[in-house]
């Protein structure tokens, strides 16, 4: 009797495994959403790396090579030369630019922070009337450009004798719109209510509690404030243009553009405003390299209510 021989069967793929493969492949490949997204981003940030590193390169040339070279390759390289140039020249005026920028920028951004502070924190824990119309005059603010105020901030500090002086640059600056409306969100959200209270039974005043809690719960916000109230004081230019007439009171961003503006008759100029920018770049590149964990927690945590 012949024995029965029949072919094996192939093995057949069951549904789910074979949705699984088609999910896992799925998950392998791409979606072209995620695509254009990360080409959109990739544009975006070589449209923003670019001048800088463009920046950095042109800061290591000479005169002859910041013109005879290629733009976005180093040329006989000599940054110590113009950075001793830099600082050398006209009986090192920038540096005294750069003090007062960092004078600026420094003191303008920590007591604007306090006062955004204290602002917020007050608008977001206590009662009382007119607060949102308070909130909603803070929101305007917000909005108005700088420059719109900055004519008749110029026309009101003449009045006070107070144009051509420091004041008339730090005193607009300690003022943050933006700094009040993110500490009264993130209070709001952050400070829990029955910690106040209870440190309000145990006896302490109301500054106390500001000072030893609500400030060090709204460290993130804090830092988030100080560090944008300070870039933008170190990068104002239309304020000092407008309240300053004193080059020995000029910021850095009011002194290049002197400089600048000399270049066609004095051409060396031209490799000082190029060290200078890249110089005048360098601390707000290491403050957001260092401080990016703490305003990116500040800008997230404070639109979430706990």
């Amino acid at each position: 009797m012949a024995a029965d021989v029949r072919p094996a069967a192939a093995p057949q793929e069951s549904p789910a495994n074979g949705t699984g493969r088609r999910a896992l492949g799925a998950r392998r490949r791409p979606s072209t959403s995620r695509i254009i997204i990360v080409a959109a981003l990739t544009l975006a940030a070589l449209y923003f790396l670019i001048p800088a590193y463009w920046l950095a390169v042109a800061a290591t040339k000479s005169l002859g090579g910041l013109y005879g070279s290629f733009g976005l390759w180093f040329s006989e390289p000599q940054l110590w030369a113009n950075l001793t140039a830099l600082f050398t020249h006209d009986g090192g005026v920038f540096l005294r630019w750069s003090a007062n920028t960092l004078l600026y920028a420094g003191v303008g951004s920590v007591v604007a922070t306090l006062l955004a502070a204290s602002t917020g924190y007050v608008l977001a824990k206590f009662e009382f009337r007119g607060r949102d119309t308070v909130f909603n005059v803070v929101l305007a603010g917000v909005l108005l450009p700088g420059t719109a105020l900055a004519l008749p901030s110029f026309m009101l500090f003449t009045e006070l004798g107070l144009s051509n002086t420091v004041w008339a640059i730090l005193l607009p600056s300690m003022v943050s719109p933006f700094g009040v409306y993110l500490c009264r969100i993130y209070a709001a959200a952050a400070v829990p209510d029955a910690l106040i209270e209870a440190a309000r039974v145990d006896g302490a005043g109301e500054i106390r509690i500001f000072a030893t809690i609500a400030l060090r719960i709204m460290t993130p916000a804090l830092v988030t404030v100080l560090l944008f109230q300070f870039v933008s004081i170190w990068n104002n230019f239309f304020l000092p243009l407008v309240m300053l007439s004193d080059d020995r009171l000029y910021p850095i961003t009011l002194g290049l553009v002197t400089l600048n503006s000399i270049s066609e008759r004095v051409p060396e100029t031209v490799g000082l405003v190029v060290t200078g920018s890249f110089v005048a770049v360098v601390p707000l590149a290491v403050m957001m390299i260092v401080l990016q964990r703490f305003w990116r927690t500040g800008l997230t945590e404070g639109g979430v209510k706990s």
